[in-house]
């Protein structure tokens, strides 16, 4: 059975996008994590390099991070434009199951 996504949504406080599968099952998608976890080569060259010491701007003084779009890639993934400007990773299906949880 192909599983695909039938509803896309944000959470009413825009934290957390929520995705009903036509399977039946639903998963719960917090955005810093579901960004943190973008899988395009750029950002997994990142997250494989050494961290620094200290970060240039603490979490809390940074802007919330929001979606600004999603667009279907074929059948089969999407990718997502996020509000600090990145909006080259594709999301499969296949990684988005595996991603967020169950609710």
């Amino acid at each position: 059975m192909n599983v695909y996504p039938t509803k896309l949504e944000l959470t009413t406080d825009r934290r957390q996008l929520r995705i009903e599968w036509n399977d039946d099952q639903v998963r719960q998608y917090g955005l810093r994590a579901l960004r943190d976890a973008c899988p395009c080569a750029t950002c997994r060259e990142k997250r494989s390099a050494p961290q620094p010491m200290l970060p240039v701007l603490a979490d809390v003084e940074a802007p919330p991070l929001t979606i600004q779009g999603m667009k279907p890639v074929g059948s089969y993934a999407y990718t997502i434009a996020w509000s600090d400007g990145h909006d080259t990773g594709i999301f499969t299906y296949e990684l988005l199951r595996e991603l967020g949880e169950k609710v």
